[in-house]
């Protein structure tokens, strides 16, 4: 049996929906059939008031083991670092995270405030908001760059906006059943069975972006053409398995029509978010992509683009599907 808290932070619970909506396994499969005990959950706990204080403290104390902690939501440290933007249960919950960090044996970030600070750490960020362990890609965060949970792990992150629902049951599973040696961490602390591959793997679009062939407009159709080149998807250098592990094992954002917004990297939001920017690819003079696929250069990418755009059958310019 392990024990799971699960607190949330400056969010707008899309995490607490998503993992809701999981499907291998499901929210309840975690409790039913892996021996979780979930201590307490903002949205599932069944203490309020006193008896929901009693419970934090009984972790905090370590009268109850804490095997995990699951913090959603971004780490309020204003006004001047004394955390009383964000107060819960009768302190700032930055008090409650601290503590609470202090004495679990794991500590999993899930989403993306939680993990980098997100959306409201953007500048000028008012709530002085901070991730657990970064703030965007620099390391550190609201425990530091040295924190090591109670089994010598750093904060495990599990980044999205939200995460998927299956990334947050699965690791939550391998946690709880003690395969914490089986989960590679990439340098950002992300699982790497799920933050390797990039948004563009299992694509249906890819052939369109093998021979650079692109929509014109925004809504142009849902399968046809490369979102990469005109509507500012960031598939190609966006590390995650929405492709691979469909969303409510049916679609993805790219399947339905839908530019990858990055949500799983860092630096997510992009760009400066003015009307415009977000679905419309950044380039330099109107025509060179300001970011390429991470692995090639500029000037190497260009030069593959031009040839692919010149050997283009005629087939990677039509619908290619029938169903």
């Amino acid at each position: 049996m392990a024990n799971l808290l699960w607190l949330q932070g400056g969010a707008c619970s899309g995490n607490t929906m998503s993992f809701l909506n999981a499907d291998q396994p499901t929210a309840v499969d975690l409790l039913t059939d892996f021996g979780i005990d979930l201590l307490w959950h903002p949205s599932l706990g069944m203490e309020l008031g006193q008896q929901a204080q009693d419970v934090f403290n009984r972790c905090v104390s370590g009268e109850t083991p804490l095997d995990i902690f699951v913090f959603e939501g971004s780490v309020i440290q204003a006004p001047e670092k004394t955390g009383r933007f964000n107060m819960f249960a009768g302190r700032p919950m930055q008090d409650w995270v601290r503590e609470l960090c202090a004495k679990a044996d794991i500590v999993v970030a899930i989403g993306d405030c939680a993990c980098w600070g997100g959306i409201p750490a953007t500048a000028p960020n008012p709530s002085d908001s901070i991730g657990l362990q970064y703030l965007k890609r620099d390391s550190g965060g609201f425990l530091g760059s040295d924190y090591r949970s109670g089994l010598g792990l750093p904060v495990i992150n599990v980044p999205g906006c939200p995460a998927h629902p299956d990334w947050i049951t699965q690791i939550v599973v391998a946690l709880a059943s003690g395969r914490t040696a089986d989960i590679a961490l990439d340098e950002l602390a992300r699982p790497a069975t799920f933050f390797t591959t990039f948004t563009q793997t299992g694509c249906t679009r890819t052939q369109f972006f093998d021979y650079k062939q692109s929509p014109a407009k925004f809504g142009e159709g849902t399968r046809t053409g490369c979102l990469f080149y005109e509507q500012g998807c960031r598939g190609p250098m966006t590390h995650s398995s929405c492709n691979k592990i469909l969303w409510n094992r049916q679609s993805s954002k790219t399947r339905s029509g839908m530019p990858c917004i990055g949500c799983t990297e860092p630096e997510f939001p992009h760009h400066d978010l003015m009307p415009g920017t977000v679905f419309k690819t950044q380039k330099v003079s109107g025509v060179i992509p300001k970011e390429v696929p991470e692995g090639i250069d500029h000037a190497s990418y260009l030069a593959m683009a031009a040839t692919a755009k010149i050997v283009a059958p005629q087939w990677s310019k039509e619908d290619m599907f029938v169903v």
